[in-house]
């Protein structure tokens, strides 16, 4: 499987597979940063912002760039998250590149319900309120943030529900590992089939006139 996961990157032309998002410091020196640290040594190339990126309102054009070059995002919502105008509008473009691109969204509900989050009321809500009232002339933006919101929570994810964090973690991984597989492999299988159809063939395989028949079962791991 590693080395499927290794040609992962290269076949979708992708320069990395998982955007990792969250918010808060101590998320970040905690489960995020324990999830980073079990992704890469994983072998699945991922991105994590740097916290000089997240000053001001305004999400930084590194991050923009960043979800459009991922294969997916993991998104980590948990119950202390401040949602600010920042994480929205990052929120926002991970939908928009799920919606448009196809780019895979994977949340995780740490000690959060989801439902909490759709309804965006208590902590969720307050957030939103301080948001209206400073873009009072830009109700789009702030209806763009509530489809956002209210679109990643509808989607199935992992919860915590009082699990150990390291086997929690390990699911996730192992998760996300035979996701990629999964794509590398039919991926790799569609090259093989129509070397030059219109997925980009990183392999540089030549058709032949008589070609060996390819079945998936060929590429399964061992």
């Amino acid at each position: 499987m590693s080395s499927l996961l290794s040609t992962s990157s290269s076949i979708s032309r992708k320069k990395y597979d998982v955007f990792l998002s969250f918010r808060g410091e101590d998320n970040r020196k905690n489960f995020a940063d324990h999830l980073y640290d079990a992704l890469k040594r994983s072998g699945i190339i991922t991105f994590r912002d740097d916290p000089k990126l997240e000053v001001g309102e305004e999400i930084a054009p590194e991050l923009f760039k960043a979800i459009q070059q991922s294969w997916c995002s993991v998104i980590i919502f948990s119950e202390t998250d401040a949602f600010s105008g920042w994480c929205l509008e990052e929120l926002a473009e991970i939908v928009q590149q799920k919606n448009v691109n196809g780019h895979k969204v994977f949340p995780i509900f740490y000690d959060v319900d989801p439902s909490d989050l759709r309804k965006q009321k208590e902590k969720v809500g307050e957030d939103f309120a301080e948001h209206e009232e400073r873009y009072k002339e830009d109700k789009d933006k702030i209806q763009k943030w509530r489809n956002a919101l209210t679109e990643v929570a509808n989607i199935k994810g992992w919860h915590l529900h009082n699990r150990h964090e390291s086997a929690f973690i390990g699911d996730i991984v192992k998760n996300i590992s035979a996701n990629l597989c999964q794509t590398v492999t039919g991926q790799f299988w569609a090259i093989l089939q129509n070397p030059n159809g219109p997925l980009t063939n990183p392999f540089h395989i030549k058709p032949q006139n008589n070609p060996i028949p390819i079945t998936k079962n060929h590429l399964q791991p061992n």
